[in-house]
């Protein structure tokens, strides 16, 4: 694993919006994908890391 992101969230599904989270001063949407055999995926923007609950996770992925 790379170094402790600035930001991490616990998330339960596999494909997640990431805005920045500050309004006028976030990024453009983007839409990221979790890889299945990583567990986890960080912003390009804003480097903050989501990462799946696979005990609670959907199962679209």
């Amino acid at each position: 694993m790379s170094p402790d992101a600035p930001e991490t969230q616990t998330v339960t599904t596999w494909k997640v919006a990431c805005d920045g989270g500050e309004g006028a001063l976030g990024h453009p949407r983007v839409w990221l994908t979790i890889p299945a055999d990583k567990g986890w995926v960080e912003c390009g923007y804003c480097d903050k890391r989501y990462v799946i609950d696979r005990d609670h996770a959907s199962d679209d992925h």
